[in-house]
Parts: C-alpha cells; structure tokens; sequence
C-alpha cells in the first residue's frame, strides 16, 4: 500500500528548517522543480502500488530525499 506524506512536521521541532534557509538559496529552486516533476509523476507512482498491506514510505519523499 503506498503510504501519504503525513502534514504533521512539528511534533517536536523547535525550529522550521524553511526558516534557516536563506530565500536566494539554489536549492529553493531544485526543490520546487522536484516538488512539481513528482506531483507529475504521481498517478504512475500509485499504479506501481497495491492497495492492501502496510503503507510505504511515500515515493515522493524517498526520491527527493535522494535528490536534495
């Protein structure tokens, strides 16, 4: 099952890690073209998935989190 990116990023932050990076930096810029090529991508992604058993990391995070 594929998972979902789950909204809750402040359980235990005390920071925002948007906050530190400055608004010139160039990995703004990669981010939201990666953002936007898997928003893209995203109807392939769950056809790769079943709909039953536990839900997975979602693709989108593991593939950016190899990018950025």
């Amino acid at each position: 099952m594929r998972g979902q990116l789950d909204p809750q990023s402040s359980m235990f932050h005390y920071f925002s890690a948007e906050s530190r990076v400055p608004t010139d930096h160039p990995l703004r810029g990669v981010k939201k073209l990666a953002e936007r090529a898997l928003r893209a991508i995203s109807t392939e992604l769950d056809t790769l998935y079943s709909s039953t058993g536990r839900p997975s990391i979602p693709p989108e995070r593991l593939l950016k989190g190899q990018l950025l």
